[in-house]
C-alpha cells in the first residue's frame, strides 16, 4: 500500500475515533484497573518504616551540649 493510501486510511480512522460517540463505562474501567475484583478491598496504609538513624545525629547532639 502506498503512503498516500495509508495516510488516507489513518485519517479516516482518526475521524471515526474523534466524531463517533463512545460511551465510557467507568465501572468497567474501575474493574479493569483493580484487576477484575468485584468488591475491591480498601488499601491499607503500609506500616510506618523505622527511619534510618541519621549518620550525623551524634554531631548534632554534641553541638547541643556546648
Amino acid at each position: 500500500m502506498g503512503r498516500g493510501r495509508q495516510k488516507a486510511k489513518d485519517a479516516k480512522i482518526a475521524r471515526q475515533l474523534k466524531y463517533t460517540p463512545h460511551g465510557t463505562d467507568l465501572r468497567e474501567l474501575e474493574r479493569e484497573l483493580l484487576g477484575g475484583e468485584a468488591n475491591p478491598r480498601p488499601v491499607e496504609p503500609e506500616a510506618q518504616e523505622e527511619e534510618e538513624e541519621d549518620p550525623y545525629a551524634r554531631w548534632i547532639e554534641d553541638e547541643d551540649d556546648n
